[in-house]
């Protein structure tokens, strides 16, 4: 995943790109960067940092005396790097991009048949930031190539470029991920999240509707492109784990959605447990209102510990990956000693933080440990967004459990496994018997799609879920 931040004003712009983007470091935790504008000077600035050994303001901060300009973008991304620079008949401008480009590769082939050449190979790939800004330019507009570059993809991608006389910036096709306009006195700003706007004094003002195209100024917004609102497909998934409590999409507040399904799933739910508890982070607001819906008492029997240990350290190598994830929450004994725990989390999806979480409260002396989850089991990959780190759709634990049922041969057969995505079906309840089977757990559940989408509270056709039920429809 990935988010960006953009500012224009009469005056310098780096306090509000800086503390702008810093605020959307749960978004990404390889790479983190700033790109400036200066009008008295006509020069652009930039700073691209790795965060995956430090948080984006520690790297950061030296370097902000340098970021001068009244214009700014800045990004967090688990991509390479970014903001890229470029000059062309266009004129000059930075460019960041969010999403997954699927078929990559083919572009960049169809590129270089064109005479074309891509110089940034960072991570020996090809970095689907500089493909998008030379397709860009090979229209007679920034509107045009935006428009190409969108129609042209397989996948998603939003995209913010810093101009000598504005910030343009695009939601994708799709609507797959949010872009937000915020505004305060004589400052435009443009965000991933619109939890970047609070502190900084701006009030978000409306989301970018699918493929719409605008450009900002210090004192207006003009459009490029229309909305294409027929094509809103946005991800679920933000509601669920990716977005911050804080944060608003599409009108409906991430906190608010969360605890929506906790009371949902603690309403309807029979089991007899002695305290609820939520997985931190994501887990915490399902957990809240599942506290409220069952009637029974929240307690904090997990806590994060994150001075020694932010979010942005996750070593290269997953043995290693794995322990620092154990390390950062600490168990507390004293609640869970001879206690029934219900614990709320945001998915399922290897499975390793799950089983070394049930280890460490069965150690702790917890009685019983009961598990519901706010969203259906993940069970085909991702072809938009990259929420999740898994190369292969059989890293998912829900297809690993289809494979001991059936075969692997069945377990890759996106169609056989559609009758697993039917809640309550024969197949459905077995997958979960046996997930829960694996991990000790007295029970476990999760959100019906029908109640994720309700908690959302957009029509179904306007959401993406595709990871839950393989849904075709407006995909690559």
């Amino acid at each position: 995943m990935a988010g960006f931040f953009g500012s224009i004003n009469s005056h310098p712009c780096i306090t509000d790109v800086f503390y702008g983007t810093d605020y959307l470091s749960h978004l990404g935790t390889r790479r983190g960067g700033i790109a400036t504008f200066e009008k008295e000077t006509g020069h652009f600035h930039r700073v691209i940092h790795s965060i995956s050994q430090a948080s984006f303001r520690s790297k950061m901060e030296e370097d902000l005396p340098k970021l001068t300009g009244s214009a700014g973008i800045g990004i967090i991304s688990d991509t390479d790097a970014q903001p890229l620079l470029f000059n062309s008949h266009l004129g000059r401008f930075a460019l960041s991009t969010v999403g997954k480009i699927s078929n990559l590769e083919e572009l960049a082939n169809e590129a270089l048949a064109h005479n074309m050449h891509l110089s940034e190979f960072s991570s020996g790939k090809v970095n689907p930031t500089e493909l998008v800004g030379l397709m860009i330019i090979q229209k007679a507009s920034l509107a045009e190539g935006i428009r190409y570059v969108q129609e042209k993809i397989k996948g998603s991608l939003s995209l913010i470029l810093l101009t000598e006389d504005g910030i343009v910036c695009a939601r994708d096709l799709w609507g797959r991920t949010p872009v937000i306009i915020g505004h305060k006195e004589d400052t435009y700003a443009v965000a991933s999240e619109t939890s970047s706007f609070y502190n900084l004094g701006f009030t978000a003002v409306r989301d970018l509707g699918p493929g719409e195209i605008v450009r900002l100024y210090h004192d207006r917004v003009e459009q490029l492109a229309e909305p294409l609102p027929d094509h809103m497909q946005i991800c679920s998934f933000l509601w669920v784990y990716y977005g911050f409590p804080t944060s608003v999409f599409e009108g409906r507040n991430v906190e608010d959605v969360r605890n929506y399904i906790g009371f949902a799933m603690g309403k309807e739910d029979d089991t007899q447990v002695d305290c609820c508890c939520g997985v931190p982070d994501s887990g915490i607001g399902m957990a809240i209102g599942y506290s409220e819906g069952h009637n029974v008492p929240y307690r904090r029997a997990i806590s994060k510990y994150t001075p020694t240990w932010p979010r942005s350290f996750m070593p290269a190598n997953q043995e290693m990956r794995n322990l620092v994830a154990k390390m950062k929450l600490i168990q507390n004994n004293a609640i869970l000693r001879d206690r029934r725990v219900l614990l709320c989390d945001d998915s399922i999806v290897r499975g390793t933080q799950l089983r070394d979480n049930t280890r460490c409260l069965l150690e702790g002396g917890a009685k019983e440990i009961h598990m519901r989850v706010a969203c259906p089991p993940l069970i085909y990959g991702c072809p938009f967004i990259n929420f999740s780190e898994s190369k292969s759709v059989m890293e998912l634990i829900a297809r690993r459990v289809i494979a001991e049922l059936e075969g692997e041969e069945a377990a890759l057969n996106d169609e056989r496994v559609r009758a697993y995505t039917v809640t309550d079906s024969p197949e459905y309840k077995r997958m979960v018997e046996v997930i829960a089977e694996k991990f000790g757990l007295q029970s476990l559940r999760f959100t019906k799609l029908e109640t994720l989408i309700r908690a959302i509270g957009l029509p179904r056709s306007k959401v993406c879920t595709h990871c839950f039920d393989g849904s075709s429809e407006h995909t690559l």
